[in-house]
């Protein structure tokens, strides 16, 4: 028996833990992905919208707007509200982790963040990258090397881009929460500094614990031995600890976080890793109840619910996600990252799963 079986039980299981990250992370990004606007699409706003449409609580994807009152949703909504779905929506949310596929395969276990950038600029069009990435990937254009690549003419270092980088990271580091910190570190410094690059630490440390945490609360507890005890990051996930152990309401939670945090923006890697804290704490392990919670948080509402939905989906496996998140995804992905268009989920899940084993 392997370490990883030892660790999970067996292959098999290994691998339905693998494919429920996948199908967690793309559910939860097409949950969130209509109302992706954190300074229009508030908890209030989001709430009213599902009250209007009868959809409280929620239990499936969006329903399509009740009338035409209130913001407009995101362009893509047509095709990312229930009964409308037919395969994943193309998000840069999905891309990372399939880009993140694409390098360790390449490259590797010992990637280096050169290569990171190297397959960015071949794999990636450059309009589908934003806020740090794209300023990192400007500065690569332009010939800088990391870690200026993070630093120069880059207003967004501490936003959340590289958190969304991470899964690939957990997901090929089962049960070795700092092994994929590491690993996250190395690809996370191409675009980000401080709490940016500690929020795709935690992120990775959180998805790679979840494959063996007997709870929730022992996957977050792990997760936060990997950045700095002092971090505006750590403080914050601690907090949220606190609140929910104190037996506060998950609104009154969030009222709290949403003050302490104030001024940080709706794209801020603290609010947002706050945000994933509470969805998972007060989701209890229930994958549904995870996902809505964290996506009826507001701020950045499609990364947000792809984090917690692979996180859940670790935690449940594939074969407990619940059929109204899966089937409509048709195993199947768009993606912009060049040859990977049209691919399967399950092909995905089945690539990760080699590497998972390769050190095991």
């Amino acid at each position: 028996m392997t370490a990883v079986d030892a660790a999970v039980g067996t292959g098999s299981a290994l691998a339905d833990r693998i494919l429920g990250g996948w199908l967690g992370r793309i559910a939860g990004n097409m949950l969130g992905k209509p109302v992706e606007q954190g300074d229009v699409w508030t908890r209030d706003r989001i709430d009213r919208y599902l009250r209007a449409a009868d959809a409280l609580p929620l239990t499936d994807y969006l329903p399509e707007p009740a009338g035409d009152d209130g913001p407009p949703l995101r362009p893509e909504w047509r095709s990312c509200v229930r009964g409308r779905i037919h395969g994943s929506c193309r998000d840069d949310d999905v891309d990372y982790a399939i880009l993140g596929l694409d390098l360790l395969e390449t490259h590797g276990f010992g990637f280096t963040t050169e290569q990171v950038g190297e397959l960015w600029l071949r794999r990636l069009p450059y309009l589908q990258t934003f806020t740090a990435e794209r300023a990192a990937y400007r500065n690569l254009a332009n010939g800088l090397k990391p870690p200026l690549t993070a630093t120069y003419d880059n207003p967004y270092q501490e936003w959340i881009g590289a958190l969304i980088r991470a899964d690939i990271h957990g997901w090929t580091s089962p049960g070795e929460p700092r092994r994929a910190a590491a690993l996250a570190r190395r690809d996370a410094v191409l675009s980000h500094t401080g709490n940016g690059v500690y929020g795709a630490m935690w992120a990775a440390a959180l998805i790679a614990a979840a494959f063996t945490a007997p709870t929730v609360r022992a996957a977050v507890d792990t997760a936060l031995t990997v950045i700095p005890a002092g971090s505006r990051l750590a403080r914050t996930v601690r907090r949220a600890l606190a609140l929910h152990e104190a037996g506060l309401s998950w609104e009154d939670a969030l009222d709290t976080l949403t003050d302490e945090t104030a001024g940080l923006g709706w794209i801020h890697t603290v609010p947002n890793a706050a945000v994933i804290t509470a969805g998972l704490l007060y989701g209890g392990g229930d994958f549904t109840r995870t996902i809505a919670l964290t996506v009826r948080a507001g701020l950045d509402t499609d990364s947000n619910g792809a984090t917690a939905g692979s996180v859940a989906g670790v935690m449940t496996g594939a074969a407990a996600v619940p059929a109204q998140w899966k089937d409509p995804l048709e195993d199947t992905v768009r993606s912009a990252v060049f040859g990977f268009d049209g691919v399967h989920v399950s092909e995905l899940a089945e690539r990760t799963l080699r590497l998972a084993l390769l050190d095991a």
